[in-house]
């Protein structure tokens, strides 16, 4: 062990790893990237995590840094859940429920709980959180929060932010403190406070007051968006203060989540799902803009294309056999799921008509048995992630923009025309439609030099036509490593500099996570691609998007 790893573990009760295989294992996570650590902390308790933060600060006081990165189970796909210094790892022991009331189902966690854990308890007692991401079941809650999740019911319930009420967070220096929203009166004694806590809130609030047209400005109109710091909704017209959304999407840049305080919705068990099959690009977008006028918004909308069943079909020509051959263009999975019987009806008669009416062939399931056979022809892209075909695998590059609902018909044009520009031939697509949000992994062999270019290639014209859209190069996961080269031209010089302020407010010495969303070059990301990229564990779980 070095003298760091022989002095914390001398402090920490948690373990304290520097061999050479967990290194490795943590050197890697579900991104195309690898950087191997130098410690392996297991914290066993929030003192755990606040001395060891407070070290790296009095190392950097003496100007030498050691980094910090905090993580869950390591399913982060823009390589934010590694890095070079000192890896927490939480869930071996901050995995617990710590309250939860039965009555309103409000809920205390640790930031290691398995996410799949925490909603079937939820469940049980009639309650779940909505916004969850496909990878629940392998997940930790703490990585969904650190990077704003959202997923198929996000159309209805929006992202995993409107389900939090408190963030117990681990400052720079180590301090321990409790973030949710402030009125005018709870603000004013947090500015008062000679804490580096009250420092923040001094300098964040002075930020957003002296740059209010540059951030007003700067507002995406879309469903979701975690590309860099949210600075848009801290502080409100009313004089409200909110920590929170800061801290959301931030990946581990700005402090460390180690409790969560969540208001969950009531679940309903029952739920009605449509799968429709169109044939033109213009009739998908037309349907799109059609449910998304609803007065009773549909719990998702979702797609899959007809690349991707080939590509699933080449594998296992019986995956199938319901469909029509030749397959549908697009196939729009819907789901209703109004705890109203009225709402519920109402929308299946919408629905029902609008398709009769468009010559457009569909299905409606309400039970159980018949709904799993349309659910796996939705997730089938986890058939089309977990192959490979020698070294060529589907690639995480870009895999999570978004534009606004009503510019998909302009974003999968242009992308079929970057496809054909870098010479692949199937783009395979699947996602959340309805709010704009389409994922691609492309196959390719990063070991070749060919396919590393037509990577990067990939990237530049993939998120340029994103952002001329108006969308964000990050919709539900977050910029990590990969999308930080492209921060500055999704917000523009002044915006992008008060993000870098706010880095600096929160993290001075650059402790937290150094690389993920600032300080990461195009060059930094050709010298940090893997060469033997895989999901590794996550096969036990089936590999998810």
């Amino acid at each position: 062990m070095s003298k760091i790893a022989h002095y914390l573990q001398e402090h920490l009760i948690g373990e304290v790893m520097t061999s050479t295989d967990a290194r490795n294992y943590f050197s890697s996570d579900a991104s195309i990237f690898s950087i191997q650590p130098a410690v392996i902390i297991y914290p066993r308790n929030e003192n755990d995590i606040r001395k060891t933060v407070r070290f790296s600060w009095q190392l950097a006081e003496r100007n030498r840094i050691f980094p910090i990165t905090s993580r869950g189970s390591g399913t982060d796909t823009t390589g934010a859940a590694i890095g070079s210094g000192l890896i927490l790892v939480f869930p071996a022991h901050l995995n617990h429920i710590l309250e939860l009331d039965n009555k309103s189902g409000s809920v205390r966690v640790e930031a290691g709980i398995n996410f799949a854990k925490l909603q079937q308890t939820l469940i049980s007692h009639g309650f779940f959180i909505p916004a969850y991401p496909a990878s629940i079941e392998y997940s930790t809650l703490g990585g969904a929060v650190a990077n704003n999740v959202s997923g198929a019911k996000s159309y209805k319930y929006g992202s995993i932010s409107n389900y939090i009420k408190t963030l117990r967070v681990i400052l720079a220096n180590g301090e321990a403190i409790e973030v949710g929203r402030l009125n005018k009166r709870e603000l004013s004694k947090k500015l008062g406070l000679a804490t580096f806590e009250g420092e923040i809130y001094r300098s964040i609030d002075t930020l957003i007051e002296e740059n209010r047209e540059v951030i007003n400005k700067g507002r995406i109109n879309i469903t979701h968006n975690n590309a860099g710091y949210n600075l848009f909704d801290v502080k409100s017209d009313d004089g409200g203060f909110d920590l929170i959304p800061l801290l959301l999407g931030s990946q581990g840049t700005l402090g460390i989540i180690s409790e969560v305080e969540l208001s969950p919705r009531p679940y309903n068990p029952e739920s009605a799902l449509i799968m429709a099959y169109i044939d033109d690009l213009g009739a998908l977008q037309a349907t799109i803009d059609y449910v998304r006028g609803f007065k009773y918004p549909l719990a998702s909308v979702e797609v899959i294309n007809r690349a991707l069943l080939e590509e699933v079909h080449k594998l296992n020509p019986n995956q199938f056999k319901d469909l029509p051959n030749p397959f549908p263009e697009y196939i729009l999975f819907l789901e209703i799921d109004e705890l109203n019987d009225h709402h519920q009806k109402k929308n299946l008669k919408h629905i029902s008509k609008y398709f009769g009416k468009s010559g457009i062939t569909f299905q409606i399931e309400t039970e159980p048995d018949l709904q799993q056979k349309i659910i796996k022809i939705r997730e089938v892209s986890s058939m089309y992630l977990g192959h490979n075909d020698g070294l060529k695998k589907a690639m995480p590059i870009i895999d999570d923009a978004i534009v606004p609902p009503n510019r998909v018909q302009e974003l999968l044009s242009g992308l079929d025309q970057i496809y054909k520009a870098v010479n692949l031939n199937s783009m395979a697509f699947w996602g959340h439609v309805g709010d704009g949000n389409l994922h691609l992994q492309p196959h390719l062999n990063l070991n070749q030099i060919g396919d590393r270019q037509k990577a990067i290639k990939l990237l530049e014209e993939y998120f340029k036509l994103v952002i001329s859209l108006g969308g964000s190069i990050s919709g539900e996961h977050g910029d990590g490593r990969l999308k930080t080269p492209y921060l500055e031209s999704q917000y523009g010089t002044e915006l992008y500099a008060l993000m870098q302020k706010t880095k600096q407010i929160f993290d001075p010495y650059n402790i937290f996570n150094p690389g993920v969303k600032f300080g990461t070059s195009l060059d930094d990301i050709k010298k940090l691609i893997a060469s033997d990229f895989n999901y590794g564990e996550l096969y036990t779980f089936l590999p998810r998007s």
